[in-house]
């Protein structure tokens, strides 16, 4: 069979590679500088203070404060923490997700009272609908600022907003209940700011698989002024929120990526911009059996996903896999699940059209030969 010279990798909300900027600031801390820094030799406090710089250069990205960065193994679970942290506190009271939520957001809320709030076809949060499910004893939202999926961009702010004004109006009915907002960030770090006074939140969570850095790494911000339990009890590490020796490596990888990322954002957000619209319209004027899922105005920038009438995206995504390019029928996290995506489900699409279904992500070394490749293949194949 045919195979492209050059493999191309299409797949980059499910990983991203290691920057070498980020493996440079790394390696110290895999071999030489591998001391404990909970020790108090000199050796172990030159890496604690590693760490500490770490942390201060996320908080100083994030526009928050050193002692509100947790640093975590990843999304999964960081968001685990803000929920069952959060709500393992507040028992009695219940939590509002969106339905197309990560599975790491979905499943610990399902332990809990929640509800559910639906998103309209484009796969945005309906905010009436949100607005009408909050009670007097929610004490959580958790909104994902973009999906992994369909690209779909939150309106972080408008919630944060209808927050303020809930929080306001229990404060003049004697409500003490408190009402905090939390937001799955992964997917938003590379393109949109982080600053989390300006988005409003409470807490926030990051994964440094998703930006360039190392897998098992990421961040959960919590707001200084919310307390919530731990998940894993030791001796203390990460403020008593994430006992355990610290990966030092990893979270200096973290850093460092998140600060890239974040300074060319503006940038790498136009250049994909334009390659992604190049894409979808080469596709959508090629055949009337191409449809966009998810919107076009309000998309992330580096985010296609399609509805291809008649091809079954598991067997076409092997036909492309043996010509080298590698694409993705939705979230890498369940792509051992013969489930049909919850979030393509949550937008309207039948079970036969997510069987239909293919998701394309572009990332920092897609350039415009990738794009014209992959159109031709796609072409073929279907």
């Amino acid at each position: 069979m045919k195979t492209a010279k050059t493999a191309i990798y299409l797949d980059y909300a499910a990983a991203t590679p290691l920057l070498d900027q980020v493996f440079r600031a790394m390696e110290p801390y895999l071999r030489d500088n591998f001391y404990n820094p909970s020790s108090i030799y000199l050796k172990s406090i030159e890496v604690k203070q590693a760490i500490k710089e770490a942390r201060q250069q996320v908080a100083k990205t994030l526009n928050a404060r050193a002692k509100e960065i947790i640093f975590t193994a990843g999304g999964s679970e960081s968001n685990n923490l803000a929920i069952k942290g959060l709500m393992d506190k507040h028992k009695n009271k219940n939590l509002i997700v969106s339905a197309i939520e990560h599975d790491s957001v979905l499943k610990p809320a399902s332990r809990y009272d929640h509800k559910v709030c639906p998103v309209n076809k484009l796969g945005v949060v309906d905010l009436s609908k949100l607005k009408r499910l909050i009670d007097d004893q929610t004490v959580l939202i958790s909104i994902m600022y973009v999906n992994n999926e369909i690209g779909s961009i939150q309106p972080i702010k408008k919630i944060s907003e209808l927050i303020k004004d809930v929080k306001k109006d229990r404060i003049k009915r004697g409500n003490k209940t408190p009402l905090y907002f939390h937001s799955d960030a992964c997917q938003a770090a590379n393109y949109l700011s982080l600053s989390v006074s300006k988005l409003g939140l409470d807490m926030m969570s990051l994964n440094g698989c998703k930006i360039y850095g190392p897998k098992q790494s990421g961040i959960l911000f919590i707001n200084s002024n919310l307390t919530i339990n731990p998940l894993i009890e030791g001796g203390g590490q990460e403020f008593s929120l994430r006992s355990g020796t610290e990966n030092t490596s990893a979270i200096v990888g973290f850093a460092k990526s998140l600060q890239i990322v974040q300074k060319d954002r503006k940038e790498e957000s136009q250049r994909l911009t334009k390659l992604r619209d190049l894409l979808i319209d080469q596709m959508l004027n090629y055949s009337d059996r191409v449809k966009l899922n998810g919107s076009l105005k309000n998309r992330l920038s580096n985010n296609v996903n399609f509805l291809i009438d008649g091809i079954d995206n598991e067997t076409l995504i092997m036909k492309l896999d043996n010509l080298g390019v590698m694409i993705a029928s939705g979230s890498a996290c369940n792509a051992s699940n013969d489930a049909p995506s919850h979030v393509l489900k949550a937008i309207g699409l039948s079970d036969q059209q997510i069987k239909n279904s293919i998701r394309i992500t572009l990332g920092r070394f897609t350039n415009e030969k990738d794009l014209i490749a992959i159109v031709k293949y796609l072409k073929e194949n279907i």
